[in-house]
C-alpha cells in the first residue's frame, strides 16, 4: 500500500515517455522487490526525489553546487519514508533553495515525473556504495523569492540553457533541461 503512489507515478511516466519503458520496468521491479525502498536504510539502494526548478518565466534553471559531490546538480535528496515522493521532492527543493512558492508542472493535467535516473553513490565513511533511484519532478518557482544557500551546497544559482552547458557535463542534468524544453514546446 505504501508504494501505491509511486507505482501510479511510474505508470504515468511510462505513458508519457514510452521510449523509456525498460528504465520504468527496472524501477517497477526494484520497488516490487524491496518493501523498504523508500527508506535510506535499504542497503543496495533506495528511492530519492529531486526537482528540476525553473524560474517563474521558465527561462532559467536552478542548480546547486553539491558540497559532497562537487558538481552542479538539480536539488533533491532522500524521501525518508515519504510515500508521496513528489512531497519529498518539494521538501528538498524548499530546504535546499530557501524558496517556498512552487507549482508542479504537469503533463496532460496529471502529475508525472519529468525524469527517472539510477546512479551510484560512492562509499563515504561508514556508508557503503549504493544506488539512488531518483524520481525527478518539474517545478516552477514563484517570482520574487530570494535564494538561501543551504549547508549542503557550495553555491546555488540560476542558469540559462546556454550557461548550463558551461557548468556541467552531467548527462542526467542536461537531459532534464532537454525534457523540460521539449514539454514546453508541446
Amino acid at each position: 500500500m505504501h508504494r501505491q503512489i509511486l507505482n501510479l507515478l511510474l505508470a504515468r511516466y511510462r505513458e508519457a515517455w514510452p521510449l523509456e519503458a525498460a528504465l520504468v520496468q527496472r524501477f517497477v521491479d526494484f520497488v516490487a522487490a524491496r518493501s523498504d525502498c523508500l527508506l535510506r536504510s535499504c542497503g543496495p539502494g533506495h528511492i530519492t526525489a529531486s526537482a528540476w526548478i525553473e524560474d517563474h518565466t521558465g527561462e532559467l534553471a536552478l542548480l546547486t553546487h553539491h558540497k559532497k559531490l562537487g558538481r552542479w546538480l538539480q536539488l533533491g535528496g532522500h524521501v525518508d519514508g515519504e510515500t508521496a515522493v513528489e512531497r519529498a521532492a518539494l521538501r528538498e527543493a524548499e530546504e535546499e533553495s530557501g524558496l517556498s512558492a512552487f507549482t508542479f508542472q504537469r503533463w496532460q493535467d496529471e502529475l508525472v515525473p519529468l525524469d527517472l535516473d539510477v546512479h551510484s553513490i560512492p562509499a563515504r565513511a561508514a556508508e557503503p556504495q549504493h544506488d539512488h533511484w531518483d524520481v525527478r519532478f518539474w517545478l516552477r518557482a514563484g517570482a520574487g523569492q530570494p535564494l538561501v544557500l543551504s549547508a549542503e551546497s557550495n553555491d546555488l544559482r540560476w542558469f540559462s540553457p546556454a550557461e548550463l552547458r558551461s557548468v556541467t557535463t552531467e548527462e542526467s542534468v542536461l537531459r532534464l533541461a532537454r525534457k523540460a524544453a521539449s514539454l514546453r514546446r508541446r
